[in-house]
Formats: structure tokens, C-alpha cells, sequence
């Protein structure tokens, strides 16, 4: 019952995803607030729901439900450069 109860308590937050579409024309999603959370799907819809699956898994750990709740950033951006 425990856990339900902190996964209740995620409900709402905001997470920052990176999305690719790889050189096969999959969807590679990561979440970088988290180590190692990533998943891919052949649709943007499916690796969305995959990626949604993959942050429930890992927020069942306490670690990671502490990382969650101290996560609170001001403001998020993705730059890219031409090297």
C-alpha cells in the first residue's frame, strides 16, 4: 500500500524528455532526471507510452522517488550545435 500511496504523490509532476528518431526510424525517448531511463517505440505515441512505463518502474525504488520530489527546476532548454 505503501508504494501506492508515493506513486499517488508523483501524480502531476513534470519530468523533461529527449526525443530522437534514429537512423531505423525508431523513437528514442530518455528521461535524464533519472540514470539509465530510456525506451524507444516505433511510433512517437508508442515510445511515449513506453518511456511512461519504463519512470513508473523505476519510481517504485525509494532513491528515485527521492530524486523526483527534489526536482524542481526553474526553467528547461535543449540547444544544439554544429561542430
Amino acid at each position: 500500500m505503501l508504494k501506492n500511496k508515493k506513486a499517488l504523490k508523483s501524480r502531476g509532476a513534470q519530468l523533461p524528455l529527449f526525443v530522437e528518431k534514429d537512423e531505423d526510424g525508431l523513437y528514442v525517448v530518455e528521461c535524464p532526471v533519472f540514470e539509465g531511463c530510456y525506451t524507444q517505440g516505433k511510433t512517437l505515441d508508442q515510445a511515449l507510452k513506453n518511456i511512461r512505463e519504463v519512470i513508473e518502474m523505476i519510481l517504485e525504488e525509494e532513491s528515485s522517488q527521492k530524486i523526483l520530489h527534489s526536482y524542481h527546476p526553474r526553467e528547461i532548454s535543449l540547444h544544439t550545435i554544429t561542430l
